[in-house]
């Protein structure tokens, strides 16, 4: 009898189980996303500074001063103020170069320098036939320059602000230049040829003219 009252209560306990079993609900699990990382404070920092390089970067940018122009002077292409040379070193060499010249030269012209800006003298050049050289030369300069030379009657004409031509050969293309030049910009009236020189004789303007033709 006790047999069957074991097997009985087994089985009333495995139905007892099942119940629960079929009874009970499963528990649904809920995930929970950690905490998003702290940033570490020197890459913070490492940004911050980063941050700051732009900015400053930046502003300065707008804050820095114009780049000032450079300054030229108007009688660059007459070799100085007034065709001078500011040191003791460069007059010397002024002075050779208008020996130099004066050797290779058939005749010397001379103009008024007055009152020829940088961009006219430029076209004046441009027209010049070869071998021809214009300079500015103060007088004091070219009163070396022809001490013992054929071209010292030249002295005479050194009065007021020259500009000179040294002509190697073409005489009548570079008084045409000039007359060109005269008439292109106005300046008969104030610019005519004061004089020349060729083979140790001074010329007047008219002489040079006919020399020319």
């Amino acid at each position: 009898g006790s047999v069957v009252d074991n097997k009985q209560s087994l089985i009333h306990c495995v139905e007892l189980v099942r119940s629960l079993l079929s009874t009970t609900q499963p528990r649904r699990l809920h995930f929970i996303p950690p905490p998003p990382p702290t940033p570490h404070p020197i890459n913070l920092t490492m940004k911050q500074s980063f941050l700051l390089l732009g900015l400053v970067a930046t502003a300065s940018a707008f804050t820095s001063p114009a780049p000032r122009p450079v300054a030229t002077s108007n009688t660059a292409l007459f070799g100085g103020a007034r065709g001078g040379a500011t040191t003791l070193e460069g007059k010397k060499a002024r002075v050779a170069t208008v020996k130099e010249l004066l050797d290779k030269s058939e005749m010397v012209i001379t103009v008024p320098a007055g009152g020829i800006t940088v961009s006219q003298a430029q076209s004046l050049r441009r027209s010049l036939p070869q071998g021809t050289t214009m300079m500015v030369v103060k007088n004091k300069l070219m009163s070396r320059a022809i001490e013992g030379t054929t071209y010292e009657p030249v002295g005479e004409m050194l009065k007021g602000a020259n500009m000179w031509f040294f002509i190697e050969e073409d005489i009548g293309g570079t008084v045409k230049s000039w007359n060109s030049f005269l008439k292109d910009n106005g300046k008969r009236e104030t610019h005519t040829i004061l004089g020349g020189n060729i083979e140790g004789t001074n010329y007047d303007s008219e002489g040079v003219e006919a020399i020319s033709k």
